[in-house]
Parts: structure tokens; C-alpha cells; sequence
């Protein structure tokens, strides 16, 4: 039996802006109407699969275990890592957790790539199983297709014929293009995809060896460690002696029993535009448009518009990024995709919200999106899931309007409980107390008006909660 281990606690900033600290590119639709997420999961479920171990933070928990229920798999294990600490102190975590099935497979995966031919992946799997089954920590490579410079590469002795696992000779940092042009001709290397494979004594004992340091943190962040609703909750300051560094310099680099699969087919980790770009069929001009798009005359370009609403226009552009969303647009050369990290530290600095917020906040009820927003008011509209139940609340600076346009809403107001239905409005006083649910068996969705001297979401006093939010 295999374990799939997700990684899924990234926030990955060059897809910015429809990718962003609140809402990162893994639970972001961006190639089908699943998740990137959700790919993953589907990848590594079924037969010889275990139910996934999701590792996780804590703004990412609520996501990751609704969209892993929509595809079916409410058996997932969701832990919730309290601060990042890159993937060496994650796996070996995930690795504990497993520690009472010490010959048990583990497969971590990171949760935003993407693999064209999964039954190819599958094979490769089972040839790094035969591996693993001699204690050999298996990694997999991509068989390059280009001289790229945004991916760290595997270097074999020689690549083999189908999948088959080889000793690894050495792990090579993301080069410069010309040494990944002398790599591609070289034939010997790979692309290093972040896939490994293991059986959970090796890995703990690779641990213990070259990495001692991080098993006391991390066995002790799982012994502090408390259910919280359907996750775990790693504890907080063990987990944060834990050092910040990745697998690969932690073990892999170090380790002396590594092998190799190389794996042909499609990938990409997705980690600019560009390489969105080049999984998504340019057509014969080398143009993706996604959306409400209209191109003309336009060459190796991506336009994408993410409102319906908001139409995207190019006009003679050859080699350009373009990514209009309600709240903010980015145009970029596509050749310099790689460098959108930069651009998302400079709105940081000047304290831009576009820079992390997205303009549709998910909660583990629903989501809301701000429409309009002055000094004064405020207009949203708000999606409560079928059974979601909003905290018990008030405000200090704001009163409210609710205005249901479709579905039924149980709404609270101090002593009082009733039934609003659509066309129906109700007004909450500034300082009631309130709440809204949904009883119905269908998305309930309203329209909020509010207004006061203040409308920040921290003018909220909660008195019950059933997610435990703090």
C-alpha cells in the first residue's frame, strides 16, 4: 500500500495575480475546472493507494479538506503545519505520523503540478516501488524536452530504456541557459520533478543520519499536537525549532543509497506564466486565450481574462503576458514570467492589498466579494454553502442590510430566529447580536450592505463558532 503525502502549504507568487497568498495557484482552477489540487488527489487515489496525508497551513485547511470532500475523498488526513518550514521538515513529519507502518510506501507530491500522461506516471511508480523494496529513497525525473533554465536537474549515469530506476549521480542546481543547453545535448540528465518515493523506516532513518536535528522538533510538534474539528493540528513551538530547508539538501544530497525514474510525458510545476503558457496548446500563431478574450494579430502571447464581464483586448502583441482580473492586471513580457516574484515584493513594500488578497475571500462557509467600497459603505456578496453556518457576531462601528437574491437563509438578530427568503431583506442594528446559516440543500447567496465609520473585518466580537476560527 502506498501513502500518497501531499505538499499543499505553498503560496506561490509568480501566477500573480490569479495566484496569491490568500488563495495560491493549488486550489485555483487554472487548466480545468478542477483544482491543480484536486489533479493531484486524483492521480494517487484508487487501488494500492492509502487515503492521502494532506500537509498544509493553517489559512489553506478549510480549502484543502472541502475540495479533497468534492472529489469524494473525505478520508483525507488534513495536518496543519503552523509556520512554513520547507518540504525536509513536512515530509519527515508526514513520515512519523506513518512511523506504525514502517515498511509502508510513501509518495510525496507536491499538490501544483501538472502530469499529462498518468498512467505513464503510474508505471513509474512501480518501477520505483521495486527499488524502494531495497531501501533505495527513490526520486523521479522528467525527461527534458528543452534547454530550461527554471527547473534544478537530476544527472544519471545514462538514461535508461522505459521506466527503470537508476543510481543517481548527482543533483544539479537551475543553470544558466547555456549550461542547460549543454545538459539537453549531454542526453544523462533530467528535470528534477519533486517526486519521491520511500518506504517510511529508510526515510526516518535517512533523517536520524543526515539530518538528526529535525527529529526532536518535529516528533515533538506531533506529541504537542490536537485534533481540531477534521484536522490535526501540529504544535506550534516545536514545530518551530524545526530548521527551514528542503528535502533535497536535507537528505537527498546527502544520502548515498539514491536512485532515479525517469518519467516521459508531460509536466510542468507550473511556476511562471510561461509555463502555463506551454501546457496549454498555443494554437498555430502560439496564442492561448483563455476567457473573455479577443486577439487580433497577436503571436506567442497568453491572455487570459478571469470576469466574465471584463473583456481582454490584444492587439498586435507578440510575446506578452496579459492577466485581467476584477482587481488587478498584469502585462508582463513573457520571457520575463520568471521575474513576477519581484513585481508581488515591490506591491508588498507599498503595502498594495492585490498583492496577497484575492478579490473573493473563502471562508468554511462560503465566500464572500466585496461589489463597492467607500469611506461610509460597503456592498458584498456573500455564498453560504449548503449546511454553512456564519460565527456569532457583532460590530462595534457598522450596522447591516442583508438582502437574499436566491435561496433561504436562517438568519439570528439578538433573541430572534427567522426564516428570510429570496426577495426578502432584513436589517441588523449596529451592535446586535447575529447570525446567518444556510438550511437549505442549495448554494443561498445575498447581497450586505454596510454602513458605519469603520468596515474593517476585524470589527467583528465572536462569541460561538463551530470551525473554532479564533
Amino acid at each position: 500500500m502506498i501513502h500518497p503525502v501531499i505538499l499543499c502549504g505553498g503560496s506561490g507568487t509568480r501566477l500573480w495575480p490569479a495566484s496569491r497568498k490568500a488563495y495560491p495557484k493549488q486550489f485555483a482552477p487554472l487548466i480545468s475546472e478542477q483544482s491543480l489540487y484536486q489533479m493531484a488527489l486524483q492521480r494517487l487515489t484508487g487501488e494500492g493507494f492509502a487515503a492521502p496525508l494532506v500537509m498544509t497551513g493553517d489559512d489553506f485547511r478549510f480549502m484543502a479538506s472541502e475540495q479533497a470532500a468534492e472529489m469524494g475523498l473525505s478520508d483525507a488526513r488534513i495536518v496543519i503545519e503552523p509556520a512554513a518550514r520547507d518540504t525536509a521538515p513536512a515530509i519527515l513529519t508526514a513520515a512519523l505520523l506513518l512511523k506504525d507502518t514502517p515498511d509502508a510506501m510513501m509518495l510525496i507530491a507536491p499538490s501544483d503540478h501538472v502530469i499529462g500522461d498518468v498512467p505513464a506516471f503510474l508505471k513509474a511508480i512501480e518501477a520505483a516501488k521495486t527499488a524502494s523494496e531495497t531501501g533505495a529513497l527513490v526520486t523521479f525525473g522528467i525527461t527534458p524536452d528543452r534547454a530550461e533554465t527554471g527547473y534544478g536537474y537530476l544527472e544519471l549515469p545514462q538514461i535508461p530504456d522505459g521506466p527503470q530506476a537508476v543510481n543517481l549521480n548527482s543533483f544539479r542546481e537551475k543553470p544558466d541557459a547555456e549550461t542547460a543547453q549543454q545538459m539537453l545535448d549531454a542526453g544523462n540528465y533530467l528535470w528534477n520533478a519533486g517526486i519521491f518515493l520511500f518506504r517510511v523506516a529508510d526515510i526516518i532513518a535517512a533523517f536520524e543520519t543526515h539530518a538528526p536535528d529535525l527529529v526532536g522538533p518535529c516528533q515533538g510538534a506531533i506529541d504537542a499536537g490536537a485534533e481540531d474539528l477534521n484536522f490535526f493540528r501540529l504544535g506550534a513551538d516545536d514545530y518551530a525549532r524545526a530548521a527551514a530547508i528542503s528535502f533535497d539538501y536535507a537528505i537527498m544530497e546527502k544520502a548515498t543509497s539514491v536512485m532515479a525514474v525517469p518519467l516521459s510525458c508531460a509536466w510542468s510545476d507550473l511556476g511562471s506564466w510561461d509555463a502555463l503558457w506551454q501546457t496549454q496548446n498555443p494554437d498555430e500563431n502560439g496564442l492561448v486565450a483563455i476567457g473573455a478574450v479577443t486577439a487580433l494579430e497577436c503571436t506567442n502571447s497568453y491572455l487570459r481574462s478571469e470576469e466574465d464581464t471584463l473583456q481582454l483586448v490584444g492587439l498586435g502583441l507578440d510575446n506578452i503576458v496579459a492577466v485581467a482580473m476584477r482587481d488587478a492586471v498584469l502585462v508582463a513580457d513573457k520571457s520575463r514570467s520568471q521575474d513576477v516574484k519581484a513585481i508581488v515584493g515591490a506591491l508588498r513594500a507599498q503595502k498594495v492589498a492585490q498583492a496577497d488578497d484575492y478579490p473573493r475571500f473563502y471562508r468554511p462557509w462560503g465566500w464572500y466579494e466585496t461589489l463597492c467600497l467607500d469611506s461610509r459603505f460597503q456592498v458584498k456578496r456573500i455564498m453560504v454553502k449548503p449546511g454553512g453556518v456564519l460565527s456569532l457576531q457583532s460590530h462595534y462601528h457598522r450596522s447591516e442590510h442583508w438582502i437574499v437574491v436566491s435561496g433561504t437563509a436562517e438568519v439570528t438578530i439578538d433573541e430572534k430566529v427567522k426564516l428570510v427568503t429570496e426577495n426578502e431583506g432584513v436589517y441588523i442594528p449596529l451592535g446586535a447580536v447575529h447570525r446567518m446559516a444556510n438550511p437549505g440543500r442549495l448554494p443561498m447567496y445575498l447581497i450586505e450592505v454596510q454602513t458605519g465609520s469603520y468596515l474593517g473585518e476585524d470589527d467583528i466580537v465572536r462569541y460561538e463558532d463551530i470551525y473554532d476560527r479564533s
